[in-house]
Formats: C-alpha cells, structure tokens, sequence
C-alpha cells in the first residue's frame, strides 16, 4: 500500500542567521569551535551586536527541518512538524517550509512568551561552523502537535536528537516514535550532535535498543557514544542495536551498517565553503532513496552526493534552483 508521505520528521523549529568570521571572533565570545552551544536571548544579541559589519543571511532552519528539504529536493514527499511562535520568524518559517514543499501545517503558538528559535552560525575560514542557538519557543513542542494519522501515513518517521534538551519536547519525541511503531512505520533518529551524546548517551543507547530501525551520526557522534576510535568497531556497536545505521565521515563518505555488516561508500572530492547542513542533507538523500526503492548503499552514495553539493554553499539548503539541476547518481 501507498503512503502519503516518504517521511514524517520532528525537530526543532529554528530560523538560522549565518556568518563567516575569522577563527579570533569564535575564540573572542569563548565558543567550541565546530560545536553547537545552547545560549539564552542575551546572550545571543550579544554575538549579533558584534556582527554588526557583518552580511548575514537568514533562513528556516533545523536539523530535521533541513533534512526534510533534502528529501523535497531530491523528489520525495515529506510532512515536518515544529514549534514556531506568532511572529515575524515564525511567519517566515512557515512560508519558507511550504515553499520548499513540505507539508507545515502545526499552529503557531499565540502569544507566545517565548519567541520563534534561532540559531546564530558562524562559519570560518576552513569550513567549520560553530553554531549559537537559543531554542526559544522550539522547546514548547507538544505531544499532540504530531498526528497519528499523518504518521502512520509516512514509510519513515524521523527524529532529531536536538529535541532532547527540553523535556517537553523529548516527550513528544517519545510519543511520536510510539505512534510510529504501532503503526508499522520505520523509526529513524539521529545523534544530531557529539554534546547531546556526551550529554545523552544512556538515553539514546535504550532509545536506539528499544525505538529505532535506522541510526544516523557523524564519525565524533560515533566514537563518542561507542566508546572506540575505530569506525569498524563503531559500526559493530551499533549493528547489535538497529537493523541499519549510517556513520559519516566528511570527505571519507559513509559507513553503512546494515544487518551488523560494515559496508565503506566513498565521498566526492570537493573544496568546502560551509559545512553547515551537511550531515542534514546527508540524512534527506539516505532518507529519500530509502523511500524510494534505492538500496542501502545505493542511498548512502546519493546522501554523500547531497551533502557534496552543500559543503559547495553558504548555508544548510540548496536553493530551488540549483536542486532542480543536480546529476542523477548512480
């Protein structure tokens, strides 16, 4: 039987403002390069004050938000559900969601105390990002907010690891991961960031046992949470708990670990402006040929394709545009 949608994703709703600076302003606001650093409102506005001389570019943002993008802009259907506030960002979110084709339709929150999320990333000279994000109303995500019904029409539910920092949140993660289940419906979850697994790794080892077909994190996601430096080893550990998981490794490519087999899949070469967004469109590509008859590996070398594309940009999101004119990978 059809579905109605290839994926069903849940994640932090985030309007993202991007940067580039020199290494000495990461180090001048006492920042962990490469990083992702939970900041309150002032916090923020001071890091923006500072940019003042700076262009900066704004667009809706996430993890899963940009790996559900990857997946409209590959040719797939998805349906995405985030918390946004009623106000200027949240409009824009909205607006930019629908107009990458994805179904957004969660109401936004009225009156909110709390306003839309943001996330503050800066880019350096060598391609890395450091990102500082305050969550804002993100964190007000409800159980009810995802739809049993649009869930048990997807053939993949997917969650982001970000979500577990509010309680509220991680709840309705839980939740929708249940809805999932009962429904028959793949449940896929990434690490999303090597603080979360410092922070969460006991949760997310019973998440992964207990909750998930299909895992996805990067090599220092993988290590950490494995305990190992050898990716071989890493790709083991996680085998015993899902079915399939993917590891990546920037310009290495993938692991992919399917059925506890390890199976290597070659980057591209290319010179990286901004890896902002790699790891996500990574996940969107794996995702999309997942969804749409690909194998395994088949899926993972258009995810590094993706993710390829990316690094080449400033920003997480490939514009309509240039998805429209990406080579077929075979």
């Amino acid at each position: 039987m059809s579905k109605k949608y290839d994926v069903f994703g849940i994640g932090n709703a985030i309007v993202d403002i991007l940067a580039f600076v020199p290494d000495e302003f990461i180090a001048s606001h006492g920042l962990t390069k490469g990083s992702m650093t939970l900041v309150d409102a002032s916090e923020q506005a001071a890091i923006l004050n500072d940019l003042e001389s700076v262009d900066l570019q704004l667009a809706s943002g996430g993890s899963a938000a940009n790996t559900m993008v990857a997946i409209a802009q590959s040719g797939g259907t998805g349906h995405f559900v985030g918390k946004v506030a009623a106000d200027p960002n949240g409009e824009f979110y909205r607006n930019d969601m629908r107009e990458a084709g994805i179904v957004f339709d969660v109401e936004p929150a009225a009156e909110a105390s709390l306003p839309t999320g943001t996330s503050v990333i800066l880019t350096t000279p060598d391609a890395e990002r450091t990102m500082c994000t305050h969550l804002g109303i993100s964190t007000s995500l409800e159980q009810t907010d995802a739809d049993a019904n649009e869930i048990a029409e997807s053939q993949i539910c997917y969650v982001e690891g970000y979500l577990w920092d509010g309680d509220q949140a991680r709840a309705a993660c839980v939740r929708a991961m249940e809805l999932a289940r009962k429904a028959s419906v793949k449940v896929a979850f990434t690490f999303s960031d090597p603080f979360l697994v410092d922070r969460f790794g006991d949760d997310f080892k019973k998440l992964a046992s207990e909750n998930c077909d299909i895992l996805f994190c990067n090599a220092d996601e993988g290590r950490m949470f494995c305990g190992s430096e050898d990716l071989t080893e890493c790709g083991r550990v996680l085998g015993e708990m899902v079915d399939l998981a993917f590891i990546t490794d920037s310009a290495n490519g993938c692991w992919v670990i399917e059925k506890g087999e390890s199976t290597h899949v070659p980057g591209f070469s290319i010179s990286a402006l901004d890896t902002v967004g790699a790891g996500d469109a990574f996940a969107g590509g794996v995702l999309y040929g997942l969804t749409n008859g690909r194998s395994t590996t088949e899926s993972a070398k258009w995810g590094n394709y993706f993710a390829s594309e990316i690094v080449k940009i400033n920003g997480p999101r490939l514009s309509n545009e240039a998805s429209a004119s990406l080579a077929i990978v075979d």
